[in-house]
């Protein structure tokens, strides 16, 4: 008997090129690969409709994504008033299949009363009310209304999911992000499961790289914030190559990855690009400003990079705390720097990262438990 699941994307998920769609991508493929009929729903505002998403779903469906004054709700946050659309409401009515919420940018659905009695499961990209809390503190001043936002996105996603809490399954990336939405929404129904990657096997090179690399969304206020700290405190007065690489950077970025000459930064590569240069570095260096989830940049270095510095925020309660270097100021980080540039990257390394990453991020088996959940 054919089995079919609705699934709510809050972004086209191909290509899956940013940390957002990463795990919706995958997470199709899997449920594709077990034999689960899927229709997709996405909310396309800029990436467009994608042919390659018809291969794996039974159906793809788009849908516009509000802006502006038509959004503005007194009681829903932005994210989730901007995908508040009557089509899809209409479509999922047509049948009673499960549905999966990804992100809870696609919890509309919960404020109408006709899914009051419908099987919905809703995957948490993060603990949304507190990443926007983080964002807030990340955004300059010069950025007043900016940061303003954020802070009062903050307040309205948290009594906004301590209110849907009650209806639905969430599904955490991370074990911390389950302790906190006990704790702080009093989630009564709430699990871990690991996000979908693109990687099978850990293929970091062992030997010596030729520079440490920074990577990510640089378009992200807290990106770029590490970005800048990375080249204000840490290698200020390194003599060691820095790349910084990632999508969309500021004109301030550039400005001050210009004064510092042993900086590079790398906008907009390919993902052949990006790949290339995680392979090559001899450091991943990722320091974080938050704490919620799991940072997919982080497990795309582990997979296929050398030696990866973090900080306690980067790996907090993920797991992967001993495949990584850990310190928690500029200093820590500079002698982190100093002691690997020229220290081999070796096979006890890789063999610990195919015994902590292949044990948990297993597409195949998370997929079977996926499915027990939410059909």
């Amino acid at each position: 008997m054919e089995k079919h699941l609705h699934i709510i994307s809050f972004d086209v998920p191909y290509p899956a090129d940013y940390g957002g769609v990463v795990d919706v991508f995958y997470t199709i493929q899997a449920l594709y690969h077990a034999g689960i009929r899927i229709h997709l729903h996405c909310f396309e505002y800029g990436r467009g409709q994608q042919p390659e998403l018809e291969a794996l779903c039974a159906s793809v469906q788009y849908y516009p994504r509000l802006s502006g004054h038509k959004c503005v709700s007194p009681n829903l946050p932005y994210i989730v008033a901007s995908r508040s659309n009557p089509e899809l409401l209409d479509n999922l009515l047509k049948d009673d299949y499960p549905i999966l919420a990804q992100g809870v940018h696609c919890t509309y659905l919960l404020n109408d009363p006709r899914f009051a009695n419908r099987k919905i499961t809703v995957r948490l990209c993060n603990a949304e009310y507190t990443y926007y809390q983080h964002l807030y503190h990340a955004t300059p001043v010069t950025s007043l209304f900016r940061k303003l936002y954020y802070r009062h996105e903050s307040g309205r996603l948290k009594a906004y999911e301590q209110q849907i809490a009650p209806k639905v399954l969430f599904l955490a990336l991370s074990e911390q992000d389950v302790a906190r939405y006990r704790q702080e929404l009093q989630a009564p129904k709430i699990a871990f499961l690991p996000p979908m990657l693109p990687y099978s096997e850990v293929t970091s090179k062992d030997g010596v790289g030729c520079f440490c690399l920074y990577h990510g969304n640089l378009s992200v206020s807290e990106n770029e914030k590490a970005a800048i700290w990375l080249l204000q405190k840490v290698f200020n007065d390194l003599k060691v190559p820095l790349v910084i690489a990632g999508k969309n950077p500021s004109a301030k970025l550039e400005r001050v990855a210009m004064q510092h000459p042993h900086a590079c930064l790398v906008g907009d590569p390919s993902e052949q690009e990006m790949q290339d240069m995680i392979g090559k570095a001899q450091i991943n260096i990722l320091p974080s400003f938050n704490n919620t989830g799991i940072k997919l940049k982080l497990l795309n270095a582990l997979f296929n990079g050398r030696h990866c510095v973090v900080n306690e925020a980067t790996v907090q309660s993920t797991g992967l705390e001993p495949t990584c270097h850990i310190g928690n100021n500029a200093q820590a980080f500079k002698s982190l720097v100093m002691q690997l540039y020229h220290q081999p990257f070796g096979e006890e390394e890789i063999r610990l990262r195919n015994k902590l990453l292949l044990d948990s991020f297993d597409n195949k088996r998370n997929a079977q438990r996926l499915i027990q959940w939410i059909l």
